[in-house]
């Protein structure tokens, strides 16, 4: 985490709980009692009206607010709403994205907003906790340009392994599949993630063509016609 991340959530902590400890502000943070030490000299410097209250904690100046955010309601609906959707449908670290990017948003919003309610909610079908973290190493592997080895059990129940280069994770409004280049059909291929059972990081089987990348894929999909949710049905969709 970058250091202004770092302090930005240390003031959100030490707003919400003030006063507060450096042990207990630790403990959330996961550092250590000194860092939170130099994280408040730090904040100090930088003109953050914080002080400490002998035997009590930490404290901001009364009244000390972050330069506020002006959302309408209805963005701030969106936000909410986005945010709900997101820590179903998606893996632990990018449900966890969410909430802080949701938290940071909030902390800056004039005290009268933080509270205000919605009347959007959302009960999407998630992830269940495997695949949830099968969706986490998936998206690591693409950004790491890993391979992956996956098991798989087609939906006749056939079991296989591929060896997959992964380009992205779409989702279809209820099923989420992987996009890549397949080893074994040497060809784009779409995966649906909830029929992986298990994945591991693999060395390449091949060398990858150079024209293999997302855009690619993409445009290929394309012209087989399977780029909408309509054509596709994820809940159907063969792999082969």
């Amino acid at each position: 985490m970058r250091k202004a991340d770092r302090l930005f959530q240390l003031v959100n902590l030490i707003r919400r709980q003030q006063p507060v400890s450096a042990a207990k502000l630790a403990e959330q943070l996961q550092v250590s009692v000194r860092s939170i030490y130099r994280y408040i000299d730090d904040l100090s410097v930088t003109g953050v009206p914080v002080y400490g209250e002998p035997g009590l904690g930490y404290r901001l100046q009364e009244g000390f607010e972050l330069p506020p955010l002006h959302l309408t309601p209805e963005e701030l609906d969106a936000l909410q709403l986005a945010v709900s959707i997101l820590s179903r449908v998606t893996g632990r670290e990018m449900a966890g994205a969410a909430r802080s990017l949701s938290a940071k948003i909030l902390a800056s919003l004039p005290a009268e907003r933080r509270c205000s309610e919605t009347a959007l909610f959302s009960f999407a079908a998630g992830l269940s906790d495997q695949h949830k973290d099968i969706w986490d190493q998936l998206r690591q592997a693409i950004s790491a340009g890993q391979w992956v080895s996956v098991i798989y059990c087609s939906l006749q129940g056939q079991i296989s392994e591929r060896k997959i280069y992964p380009l992205g994770l779409f989702y279809w409004g209820g099923k989420w599949t992987l996009g890549g280049w397949c080893a074994l059909r040497a060809e784009y291929r779409d995966f649906r993630i909830d029929l992986i059972q298990q994945l591991a990081s693999c060395a390449p089987p091949l060398v990858l063509p150079d024209a293999v990348n997302v855009t690619a894929y993409i445009s290929h999909q394309s012209a087989a016609g399977k780029t909408t949710s309509e054509k596709i049905a994820p809940q159907l969709l063969p792999v082969t």
